[in-house]
């Protein structure tokens, strides 16, 4: 059974205000929100490119610190995106004000945070 799972459906991240939350991931990080049942909550649902893999945003109260998290993301629990060209993204961020940390790897990757403190890793998947 070890081919059985094969992608990501979705990630969840708790935000404190959607409205600012979409403004990140939609105008700054180019992403689109999809369709999203009424769950008794305020959310968003936000597409990842061309297929299925989304990450949802809930409305919700935080049970985790947003302080004292690590300078770097890649010390942090995060979500990894593909994208093909990591420099349009880089301007985005600095145009919006958004601190972001290359890879200490020395792979074409970002980390940055969003307005809840939640990681986002960029790859470039050229």
């Amino acid at each position: 059974m070890p081919d059985n799972i094969f992608s990501i459906n979705h990630a969840s991240f708790i935000v404190a205000d959607v409205v600012a939350s979409l403004v990140f991931y939609c105008d700054v990080l180019g992403l689109q929100t999809i369709e999203r049942p009424d769950l008794g909550f305020p959310g968003a649902w936000i597409r990842i490119g061309q297929g299925a893999e989304q990450i949802h945003l809930l409305e919700l109260s935080n049970p985790d610190p947003i302080s004292g998290r690590p300078q770097h993301g890649g010390r942090d629990r995060h979500i990894a995106l593909n994208a093909i060209a990591i420099e349009p993204i880089q301007e985005a961020l600095k145009k919006a004000g958004v601190i972001y940390t290359m890879s200490l790897s020395g792979r074409r990757a970002l980390f940055c945070r969003d307005p809840d403190e939640n990681t986002i890793e960029i790859i470039e998947r050229a």
